[in-house]
């Protein structure tokens, strides 16, 4: 068995947690297969001294498909 990996970046107003959710949730509309993520990097973006948005750098992992 073969594995790829593509990092998704999820982005969210509420929180990490989001983000990433979203980053898998919009991976899985084209890869099929996947069979883990790993958050590798948080994000915040700050404005007037408050957190804006929330990023979260994902590693989708999905299986190479053979034929």
């Amino acid at each position: 068995m073969v594995q790829k990996v593509i990092e998704v970046v999820g982005i969210s107003n509420e929180s990490f947690a989001k983000a990433a959710a979203n980053a898998v949730a919009e991976a899985s509309k084209t890869v099929h297969g996947m069979k883990w993520a790993r958050v590798a990097e948080f994000e915040m973006e700050i404005a007037d001294k408050k957190i804006t948005q929330y990023r979260a750098t994902t590693k989708i992992y999905f299986d190479v498909e053979h034929h």
